[in-house]
């Protein structure tokens, strides 16, 4: 039998004030109950990461600096991630983009979903051009999406109160991402046989 599937769910923004925190943990106590995976959230400000400062891309997996190598090694224990982004200006917040681009091999073939949150888009717009972040990355993310507005999910815009009709969204989001998740482990293992047997 196969060790259970770990996923991690990013909290994509650093912000004073932010509300990301808030739809992690959400995400996080649902998808426990609702999947078979281990769910666990994961925050970037506590990574503590500068603006990208490796000097070598991050594609040659050659980490210069020790918060590199320390978030490369969280990042590596994990299957598949959720990823939670603010919208800020259209796009994801500038700390997420930041934080992914400090590493490479540790993306490589793992299955992504995106819960975006924001005001009248409702973070969509933020979460289409992460998309193709991820794909560069070889990370496989899947359709189903969930989107949060501010105006009918947030209290006063601070507080996450989302309605009961997100949970069937998110049940299908976790079945979708566990079975990608399970895929993609399955190809990181063919590549090490390959590897190997070379």
């Amino acid at each position: 039998m196969s060790t259970p599937l770990r996923i991690g769910i990013i909290i994509g923004s650093t912000r004073p004030g932010r509300v990301g925190d808030q739809v992690a943990r959400w995400v996080e106590e649902h998808a426990n109950r609702l999947g078979e995976a281990e769910y666990t959230v994961v925050d970037i400000a506590e990574a503590n990461l500068p603006l990208l400062d490796e000097a070598i891309p991050a594609s040659a997996g050659r980490y210069e600096h020790e918060h590199t190598r320390a978030w490369a090694e969280t990042i590596d224990q994990f299957d598949g991630f959720v990823f939670v982004t603010s919208e800020y200006n259209h796009a994801p917040s500038p700390s997420l983009l930041n934080a992914i681009s400090f590493i490479y091999r540790e993306w490589n073939d793992k299955a992504a979903a995106i819960v975006s949150y924001g005001a009248l888009s409702s973070g969509v717009r933020a979460a289409d051009k992460l998309r193709s972040t991820l794909g560069e990355l070889q990370i496989a993310d899947i359709r189903t999406q969930l989107a949060f507005s501010f105006f009918h999910d947030f209290e006063n815009f601070s507080v996450f109160t989302p309605g009961e009709q997100h949970l069937a969204s998110l049940q299908t989001l976790v079945g979708q991402l566990e079975s990608w998740a399970e895929a993609m482990r399955g190809v990181r293992v063919a590549k090490l046989e390959a590897a190997a047997a070379a």
